[in-house]
């Protein structure tokens, strides 16, 4: 079974038949009582079924050598799950530092360990103790995002090589102009666009409108016509579709779009991706539009503007203009002038010359 699910399809999720069977009901929880997306779901998926593996060696129920992706979980029971405790927390996160996961990737393992723990013990009442509880990893420190410079993004735009130009520039400009998320560019529907406005599926199923500047609008006439004109049209509602089979573009393909043109364009081996490439626009929009925080947390969907103030801690050129425009930035270091000591000032050099010996004495007096 895959363990990836197509974000173009919202509504399918993996049927997760290798997992336990409290993992499972925990998942469909996610699913249709929280309304978690397909990613968000499949994400808790694949960190659980490695927390099972992991345990199921550590309780010596297969071989060490075995390898992890054989492990049968599915007959794991609730007995067997009550019997975890806070040092195998502990120890499988330690475990996973050891296999190269990162603070950010520890801290995603045991949020979903807390969360399924959690729901044993409140909504389902089957565990009466959360070996997740009080543990903290502390807050990873959150790296600045990795973005394409203005001339960078005009390089990408302008070296396209594709067998479908319409289409990925169509693409590559919409990343850079309206900051959408690679999940959200792949479930655009035709039905989307309103006037100048693009209706977006983000996190959590909720809605925004962005709207569309004129590079957006010039990039999405010729696509659309050159769309309309392939022979085998699959999926009609699609924006975005292979001009090989007709169906919606995958996320998964359109990451490999995105990775050819930043090679054709010389950028890639630099760490981009599509989410950089909505940093990219964020970083653009901040730097050169002028756009505050407020108005950049709505376009790019986050729920706290906490979340967009990191784009304020990368603008170093105007940090750079603001130390710049101080009125004392002009004054130059002016060496002193040589000149001869006054004689006050000779006097009080000789009087403390004269005064340290007494001092001296006083103390070796007491």
């Amino acid at each position: 079974m895959s363990s990836y699910i197509d974000v173009a399809h919202p509504d399918r999720h993996a049927p997760y038949l290798d997992i336990p069977d409290d993992v499972i009901e925990y998942l469909h929880y996610l699913d249709f009582v929280k309304q978690r997306s397909p990613r968000t779901v499949n994400g808790y998926y694949i960190d659980l079924r490695g927390f099972f593996r992991y345990m199921m060696l550590d309780w010596g129920l297969v071989p060490r050598d075995t390898d992890p992706k054989k492990i049968d979980l599915t007959h794991i029971t609730t007995q067997q799950i009550a019997q975890v405790r806070k040092r195998d927390i502990f120890n499988y996160l330690e475990y996973a530092r050891a296999n190269d996961n990162g603070p950010k990737a520890r801290a995603r393992k045991l949020s979903a360990l807390r969360g399924f723990f959690n729901y044993l013990c409140t909504q389902v009442n089957k565990l009466h103790e959360n070996p997740t509880e009080n543990i903290n990893l502390g807050t990873p420190k959150k790296a600045l995002p990795k973005y394409l410079t203005l001339e960078e993004s005009i390089s990408l735009l302008q070296n396209i090589q594709s067998d479908f130009y319409e289409r990925d520039y169509c693409i590559i400009t919409l990343f850079l102009n309206c900051g959408m998320r690679l999940a959200e560019l792949v479930t655009i529907d035709l039905d989307s666009f309103r006037d100048d406005t693009i209706r977006i599926l983000g996190k959590g199923g909720k809605e925004r409108l962005v709207y569309l500047n004129d590079a957006c609008q010039s990039a999405l006439a010729p696509y659309l016509k050159a769309r309309a004109a392939l022979p085998n049209l699959v999926d009609r509602q699609a924006l975005f579709v292979s001009k090989k089979t007709g169906k919606r573009l995958t996320a998964r393909r359109v990451e490999q779009i995105v990775a050819r043109c930043l090679q054709s364009a010389g950028l890639s081996g630099r760490g981009y991706s599509p989410h950089k490439l909505r940093h990219t626009a964020a970083t653009l929009m901040y730097q050169h539009g002028n756009v505050d925080m407020l108005a950049l947390k709505e376009i790019l969907g986050h729920e706290n503007v906490s979340t967009t103030q990191i784009y304020t801690h990368i603008n170093q050129r105007q940090l750079r203009e603001a130390v710049a425009a101080s009125p004392l930035s002009g004054i130059s270091y002016t060496p002193p002038a040589a000149a001869a000591p006054s004689q006050q000032d000779a006097g009080e050099e000789d009087g403390e010359r004269t005064a340290q010996p007494a001092a001296k004495r006083r103390y070796r007096h007491r």
